[in-house]
C-alpha cells in the first residue's frame, strides 16, 4: 500500500528526508514489535502522517535501530512511542478492513476458497491486534472498524446523479478519528478540531484520487468505481481534490505545532503533487529548463543508469544496493514521477522501460531537474 504522499528526494532535502525514513522505519518497526513479522507488510506512506504528526506537536522520540536490508544494510535513528504504535494500529485496521474486502468480492487471489480463509483469519488476526494497541493509547479502534465497514452499504447505495462525497464519508470519518486522536496522545487537547478536519479532508483526497487512478483499468474491467457510480466528472473530481487540498492548508494554520516542518512538507507541498500526478499533469517544475537526455548526468557526475525501481537512489548509493530484491525497493520507492529508470536502461526486469514523456520533467537527484524545496 504506497499511498498519495509518495516524496521524492529533492523536494525534502537531508534533514526531512532524514526525518520522513525515521517515520517510516519507525511505523515498520512498531507492527513488527507489536504484532509480529508478517504485519509488517502493511506498512505503508499515508500511515506514517499519523507518526509525524504526533511528533510535530511534542517532543521528538526517537532510538538507534540496527541495519536493515531496505536502508542497504545502514542503522538509522528512528521514531518510536506512542505516535509509531498509533500509526501502526491505524494501517492495521485499515488493512484488515481491505482485505475483508477483497474475501468478499472474491478478487484476485482470494478467488479460490482456501486463500479466502487465510485472508479472513489473516484479517480478524490484525483487527484484533489492533484493537490491543488501541487500547492501551486509549484509542477505541472500532470507530475506525465500524467507519471502514460501512462503506459497502455506502456503494451499494451509490448511483447516477449522486453526491461522490456520500462515498468518501466513511473514509473521512476513519481519518479524521485518527488525526484527532493525535492531539489527545500528544497532550495538546485543543489540536483536536483542526486536526480533525485536516484528517477528513485527507481521506476524502485519498479516496479520490485513488478513484481517479484506477477509473481506466476499472472501466476495462468492470469493476465498481465511485466515479462512475455517482456521473462524476474528471474536473469535478479535481475541484473538490484542490477544495480538500486547501482545505488541508488552512485547517493546519490553526494546529500548535512545536516542529511542522516535515508536516507542512508532506501534507501541503506533496498533497499537491499527489493531486497533479493523479490526474496526469506534470509536477510543479515543469517549466524549468532541462538538459538533452545524453547530457544528464549521475550523482557521481557519470553517464550511466539512472534511478527507477531497480536502485533506490534516495537513500541508498547504487552500488550499494544493487543487489537488493526489486519487490523490496518497490515497497520503499519513493520517487512518485518517475515509476522507471528516466534515462538509459538498466539491468534487471525493466531494462528498457522508461516513461519518456515523463522523464523530462522528473524529480529524480539523476536528472538533473533543479527542484527546489519548499517555496512557501
Amino acid at each position: 500500500m504506497f499511498g498519495i504522499i509518495r516524496p521524492c528526494r529533492n523536494r525534502l532535502g537531508p534533514s526531512l528526508r532524514e526525518a520522513w525514513l525515521a517515520h517510516l522505519c519507525g511505523l515498520c518497526l512498531a507492527l513488527r514489535d507489536d504484532h509480529g513479522h508478517l504485519a509488517r507488510v502493511v506498512t505503508n506512506y499515508d500511515g506514517l502522517v499519523i507518526s509525524a504528526l504526533v511528533e510535530a506537536q511534542s517532543a521528538r522520540s526517537r532510538r538507534a535501530a540496527g541495519p536493515c536490508a531496505l536502508r542497504g544494510m545502514r542503522s538509522a535513528e528512528v521514531a518510536v512511542g506512542g505516535g509509531a504504535r498509533l500509526a501502526a494500529a491505524v494501517s492495521l485496521v485499515l488493512a484488515s478492513a481491505k482485505v475483508d474486502d477483497h474475501v468478499g468480492d472474491r478478487d484476485g487471489a482470494f478467488a479460490h476458497a482456501p486463500v479466502r480463509g487465510v485472508g479472513r483469519r489473516v484479517a480478524r488476526r490484525w483487527a484484533e491486534q489492533a484493537a490491543a494497541t488501541g487500547a492501551d493509547l486509549g484509542f477505541d479502534t472500532a470507530v475506525l472498524v465500524d467507519a471502514v465497514r460501512g462503506q459497502s452499504a455506502v456503494e451499494a447505495a451509490a448511483g447516477p446523479g449522486g453526491s461522490v462525497l456520500a462515498v468518501t464519508e466513511p473514509t473521512e470519518t476513519a481519518a479524521a478519528t485518527a488525526a484527532a486522536r493525535t492531539a489527545l496522545l500528544a497532550g495538546r487537547p485543543g489540536n483536536a478540531e483542526p486536526l480533525r478536519e485536516v484528517g477528513r479532508l485527507f481521506g476524502r483526497l485519498a479516496h479520490l484520487l485513488d478513484a481517479v487512478e484506477d477509473l481506466a483499468a476499472d472501466r476495462a474491467s468492470g469493476a465498481w468505481n465511485p466515479l462512475v457510480a455517482t456521473g462524476t466528472s474528471l474536473a469535478e473530481a479535481r475541484r473538490l481534490c484542490d477544495d480538500a487540498a486547501l482545505g488541508i492548508e488552512l485547517a493546519l494554520r490553526e494546529v500548535e505545532f512545536t516542529d511542522d516542518r516535515l508536516v507542512h512538507v508532506l501534507l501541503v507541498h506533496e498533497v499537491k503533487e499527489s493531486i497533479r500526478r493523479a490526474f496526469g499533469e506534470p509536477h510543479g517544475h515543469a517549466a524549468r529548463a532541462h538538459a538533452p537526455r545524453g547530457q544528464r548526468r549521475g550523482k557521481s557526475g557519470e553517464s550511466g543508469p539512472g534511478s527507477g525501481l531497480w536502485f533506490w537512489p534516495e537513500l541508498v548509493d547504487p552500488p550499494r544496493s544493487r543487489w537488493l530484491l526489486p519487490g523490496c525497493l518497490a515497497v520503499l520507492y519513493q520517487c512518485g514521477t518517475c515509476q522507471y529508470c528516466c534515462r538509459d536502461p538498466h539491468p534487471g526486469p525493466w531494462s528498457g522501460k522508461r516513461r519518456d514523456a515523463w522523464c523530462g520533467n522528473c524529480d529524480c537527484p539523476t536528472c538533473d531537474c533543479d527542484c527546489c524545496g519548499c517555496d512557501c
